[in-house]
């Protein structure tokens, strides 16, 4: 009798795993809809659907069609494994070669899905074993999963509170430059002003200075209370 052959996990079947697992991160859950996969993955909903059913196949996720998909033990071990790469490339990029916090995301993505083990080792052991990219972000442990994130988008904060910025989202160069001018950057204090009703702009006080942002940009500012 003849074993069934070891799946090759390939960069676009990686891609799908880190989608499904980010989207869960963001939602709260651990189920993703396939409507949702195929809008981060910029595809139709029938290639999504087709993937699905592979990684199904694969045993990597658990599907049911018109209910979404979860990650198995399996398949979050892999997502996991990329995403831990892909925010210790970006820190590298930002600490060692100097690649602004805007430039790294888009090089990680293609480096993610190709440095070997003992790269990635190295890596951490030279950068000291960090647990935050340069966006805050966590970067997921060697084994086992980072905390459960506790951060709460800025839009949602109460005027007169009083916050500390701990991650911002990395997927838009042109917010991250916006970020970096307000200096709305990890670590960063800020005192709630002021908000001009729902979708309105955000009056923000830092360091003595005071800036304003609009809802879109706010909601991509991840805080905890000060």
């Amino acid at each position: 009798m003849v074993d069934d052959p070891i799946p090759q996990i390939t960069p676009p079947i990686e891609d799908y795993l880190k989608a499904i697992y980010t989207i869960g991160q963001e939602l709260g859950e651990p189920r993703a809809s396939t409507s949702a996969i195929a809008a981060r993955m910029q595809v139709s909903a029938a290639s999504a659907t087709n993937m699905m059913q592979k990684l199904a196949e694969m045993r990597l996720v658990e599907y049911t069609p018109y209910k979404g998909v979860h990650l198995t033990i399996a398949g979050e071990k892999i997502a996991l494994e990329v995403i831990r790469h892909h925010r210790l490339i970006e820190l590298y990029l930002a600490e060692a070669l100097g690649y602004s916090w805007d430039a790294v995301h888009d090089e990680a993505e293609r480096l993610e899905h190709v440095i070997s083990e003992e790269f990635e080792d190295r890596i951490d052991a030279m950068l000291g074993h960090p647990t935050t990219d340069p966006h805050g972000d966590p970067i997921p442990p060697k084994e086992g999963r980072p905390p459960d994130d506790v951060h709460r988008p800025l839009n949602e904060v109460a005027t007169g509170d009083r916050v500390i910025v701990r991650r911002v989202s990395d997927q838009d160069g042109e917010l991250l430059r916006s970020l970096s001018s307000l200096r709305l950057v990890p670590g960063a204090r800020i005192t709630i002003v002021e908000r001009a009703g729902y979708g309105g702009a955000i009056t923000l006080e830092r360091n003595g200075e005071t800036v304003s942002i609009d809802e879109r940009l706010a909601s991509k500012v991840f805080v905890e209370p000060a």
